[in-house]
């Protein structure tokens, strides 16, 4: 898969680390391509400190591990390092109102002193990534934790399908059904961008994305022309890139950005996780997992199917990055530890929820399961022997509407 970066925001201070022998490694292989990948320029990787062992390290079998939260594994076979680490670069996964899951595993990390080197996000996951980073660059972690929580609760108490355009989660046989033929006619807009526009403005400050303090962004969208996933760096994203990545199609019209016209970014990448794997300079990153990949049930009415199909669609590109990520053990790949806090663990029945249920007691659901997962997470090795990763505990889907 082919990818054209655009904007640049490789600073110095804490954003200025060298970039990891990971991420070097990674950087030169397009696992996308027939064509062979270039050789790595020479350079000398750094050398890690010697184990107990009296052989090097850098002549040691190397791994790149995924650990999800359900799968529990003994801490003998990750990293000696510090748990939970003080470095960290997030992928969140876009999904309708199920981001606000986001919102709460933010919320809880943001209570850590935990600095976050880079972020991607695509669809709502983006609109996270933007609220998060921005208010780090502003006023550290309150003030992002201020900006999350300003945006969910408005978006609940305004309940308004101009709020689902904030987010998209729509389906598409539902929505092509109301809007298709007059937005694909591309004469008439019926949910004017501007006010769009305007609401995000007022939530994410686009110019302290580019304070070198903010951490590095990788904002997805879809090129229509080609299909292919671009990603907008720090000094290249405003509003309409945040309005492109969460453009669904079949709702309102394409965005343009210097004459190039985007969807929603969770078609090509949802979260983009092996570019971030290649750009971070930390060797911990955490995904944010919001779309069921699981459903026990045979849909079988229009809507039930229509709702599966978008599951396994929306994740369908991420398991080809995980699954490169995994190939690149196999090539000698310096550690990597991934982990994953998936919400289906935590919330019972959501593969059978809607992505547009703007419930305040849905939402506040998902926003309280996100906070305990990320407990769970951060508590994980909290004792000597205990299992790095532990199965998440379902919670009951459902709670009184706010007051």
């Amino acid at each position: 898969m082919s990818e054209k970066i655009v904007g640049t925001h490789d600073g110095v201070g804490s954003q200025g680390a060298v970039r990891t022998a990971a991420s070097r490694l990674l950087s030169t292989t397009d696992i996308w391509s027939d064509a062979p990948s270039p050789p790595p320029a020479p350079e000398s990787l750094p050398v890690l400190p010697p184990a107990s062992h009296p052989d090097p390290i850098a002549q040691a079998p190397v791994t790149v591990e995924v650990v999800a939260t359900t799968a529990p594994v003994p801490r003998a076979q990750l990293h000696a390092g510090q748990w939970p680490p003080r470095k960290l670069s997030l992928a969140l996964q876009g999904g309708g109102t199920f981001a606000a899951f986001t919102w709460g595993v933010l919320e809880r990390l943001l209570e850590e002193p935990i600095e976050i080197d880079s972020i991607s996000g695509a669809s709502a996951g983006a609109i996270n990534a933007l609220l998060l980073a921005s208010g780090l660059a502003e006023g550290g972690r309150e003030a992002a934790r201020a900006r999350l929580s300003r945006f969910w609760l408005r978006l609940m108490h305004e309940a308004s399908f101009r709020s689902l355009m904030l987010v998209g989660g729509f389906s598409p046989a539902g929505s092509s059904v109301a809007f298709g033929p007059t937005l694909r006619s591309g004469q008439f807009d019926p949910f004017d961008l501007d006010p769009l526009r305007q609401a995000l403005s007022r939530d994410i400050n686009f110019a302290a994305l580019l304070n070198p303090e903010c951490p590095k962004l990788l904002i997805a969208a879809t090129r229509i022309r080609d299909g292919q996933q671009q990603i907008f760096r720090n000094d290249a994203i405003t509003a309409d890139v945040a309005l492109a990545s969460t453009c669904p199609p079949l709702v309102h019209c394409a965005v343009e950005i210097e004459g190039e016209a985007y969807w929603d970014g969770g078609f090509g990448g949802n979260p983009p996780l092996l570019r971030l794997a290649q750009k971070t300079s930390t060797s911990d990153v955490l995904l944010v997992q919001v779309t069921p990949a699981r459903d026990s049930y045979v849909p079988i009415t229009l809507a039930a199917i229509d709702r599966r199909l978008d599951q396994i669609a929306a994740n369908a590109a991420l398991n080809a990055e995980m699954a490169a990520i995994a190939w690149a053990q196999a090539h000698a790949a310096p550690s990597l530890r991934l982990t994953r806090i998936a919400a289906e663990d935590s919330v019972d029945g959501l593969a059978q929820r809607s992505s547009t249920d703007l419930g305040r007691g849905f939402i506040r659901l998902l926003h309280r399961s996100g906070r305990a997962a990320a407990e769970r997470w951060l508590g994980q090795d909290a004792k000597v022997g205990a299992p790095l990763s532990e199965p998440a505990q379902s919670l009951v889907a459902s709670e009184p509407a706010l007051t």
